[in-house]
């Protein structure tokens, strides 16, 4: 199954560290960031995951839940758990699925359906493809992904921004420009004409082009 931009996220039902959920379900009227791992213990994963934990607030402030997926069972989620609150300062809080009949991982792209049906014997360089982030609106959209090599640590930060951005676009009609962050100037997006612009932001707006028409984020 090839997902893209404005799929729906495929639903699953599966194991986590805080019990079995299902996955609309789980995300329910808000927002959610689905970020894969090809193998437990693995040394940059263990980074990220703690560097989540850590961000968790954030997301949660922008009724947004986080969880991950790694291709292994959960109870040796729950051990790696405990090596990553010990080295990189934040316990894992929240969950963390397991797939080890590489379920998830297959329905979401990130392994081919002739990969198996089993982790074990599996290495992190098997899995290398299950290293993505998928942001998921509320109507159980993907609203962006990213992947990463494994090799790379993944800027988790650029995520939130990224959520920042999806949030604001769906509730007004800009966009955002390079390198924007909250509260900075955006672009008010060509499906709008002059005529409505001029009605939702009578003091006018700055263009360098007539195609590129910049405003103050609307609040």
């Amino acid at each position: 199954m090839s997902l893209r931009i404005n799929s729906q996220a495929p639903d699953f039902t599966a194991q986590t560290t805080q019990g079995e959920i299902s996955f609309h379900e789980w995300i329910g009227d808000g927002w959610a960031i689905l970020f894969s791992h090809p193998k437990d213990f693995t040394p940059v994963c263990t980074t990220e995951l703690g560097y989540m934990a850590g961000l968790q607030p954030q997301f949660a402030a922008r009724n947004c839940k986080i969880i991950g997926l790694s291709v292994d069972p959960v109870d040796s989620h729950g051990a790696w758990s405990k090596d990553i609150e010990e080295t990189q300062g934040n316990a894992v809080n929240y969950p963390l699925i397991g797939d080890p009949e590489l379920q998830v991982a297959k329905l979401y792209d990130m392994l081919p359906e002739d990969a198996g049906d089993t982790s074990e014997g599996r290495t992190p360089v098997d899995n290398a493809t299950v290293r993505s982030v998928f942001v998921i609106g509320p109507d159980k959209q993907i609203k962006a992904m990213l992947t990463y090599p494994m090799s790379t640590g993944r800027n988790f930060d650029e995520v939130l921004r990224l959520l920042d951005s999806c949030q604001l676009t769906a509730a007004h009609q800009v966009a955002t420009p390079v390198n924007w962050r909250h509260g900075e100037d955006v672009i008010i997006v060509p499906a709008v004409s002059d005529e409505e612009a001029r009605k939702r932001y009578p003091d006018g707006w700055r263009a360098p082009k007539p195609y590129i028409r910049i405003v103050p984020q609307p609040s």
